[in-house]
């Protein structure tokens, strides 16, 4: 596996039962470092270093169920339009895997990077509105629209109807609806190759080539991630679905579009031998 983020290297995404299996771990090495921090005086020396075992087992595993989502942070960023190795998005994204880690409750049965997609998107838009020197009002109603425009992904919304949806006038929905298309756009910027870390063929995002990217980003638009990830089995379709806010129906329509607009693509031959070899 190749790609790092922050100087730690991207790992593989993890599937259920590998993420399942990290949780006891994490949580036998929280209670060891409480219990290390506060009974210091009266843990006899074989106890101690029970728990320093436990303790380090514990943060090696927070370690790698964070390295295997880094790829998600990956994706976010790439979703906004940026290349490769933007710091401060990166560093946002990292941000906000890290408070997901801290927050996540296990026992609610979602899966971490699920989770995580939330606190991730936070800091990143967040980082993209500072960038964009958006004020906070212009990027939450830019984000509203972005959701209504996606479950209306068959129609082509008027003014009126997304001065409705927002509850604006239809002046500042247009200049809504203009700021999205803006940022928007960025997301079919082209990829420079010298922005790949290894341009050798990888089921992973940070890893494809060039060509690859650019090509299913084109032809699948805003629906890039979830096409991909479904692709590569990274996430459910259940959980892509959550992720977006639709339905599993919808989701599964609108993969399927993505699907034909790939088949149907002049470079469909290329990127068919390019995923089999995945």
């Amino acid at each position: 596996m190749h790609g790092f983020i922050g100087g730690m290297a991207i790992l593989a995404p993890l599937d259920v039962e590998e993420e399942r299996a990290l949780y006891p771990i994490i949580e036998e090495g929280r209670r060891a470092n409480e219990l290390i921090a506060t009974n210091t005086s009266t843990v006899d020396p074989q106890q101690r270093r029970q728990l320093l075992r436990s303790r380090q087992e514990g943060q090696e595993a927070e370690s790698t169920l964070l390295r295997a989502t880094f790829g998600l942070v990956r994706a976010r960023v790439l979703e906004r339009g940026y290349h490769f190795y933007n710091e401060d998005l990166e560093a946002a994204g990292v941000e906000g895997l890290v408070n997901a880690l801290h927050r996540f409750d296990p026992q609610k049965g979602n899966r971490f990077s699920t989770y995580a997609n939330y606190w991730i998107m936070k800091l990143v838009n967040q980082t993209v509105q500072q960038q964009a020197g958006l004020t906070d009002a212009e990027m939450r109603l830019i984000l509203k629209y972005q959701r209504f425009e996606r479950s209306n992904q068959d129609k082509h919304l008027t003014k009126r109807e997304v001065a409705h949806e927002l509850g604006i006038s239809q002046v500042k929905a247009h200049e809504v609806m203009q700021l999205s298309r803006e940022l928007q756009s960025r997301r079919f910027a082209s990829v420079e190759l010298e922005d790949v870390a290894d341009p050798r063929p990888s089921s992973n995002l940070n890893d494809a080539p060039a060509w690859v990217i650019d090509e299913v980003r084109r032809l699948t638009g805003e629906d890039f991630d979830a096409f991909w990830q479904y692709t590569f089995k990274t996430m459910s379709i259940e959980e892509i679905a959550k992720a977006y806010g639709i339905t599993r129906q919808g989701m599964a329509k609108r993969i399927d579009k993505s699907r034909r607009a790939v088949r149907e693509s002049p470079e469909a031959e290329r990127l068919q031998r390019w995923f089999d070899q995945q």
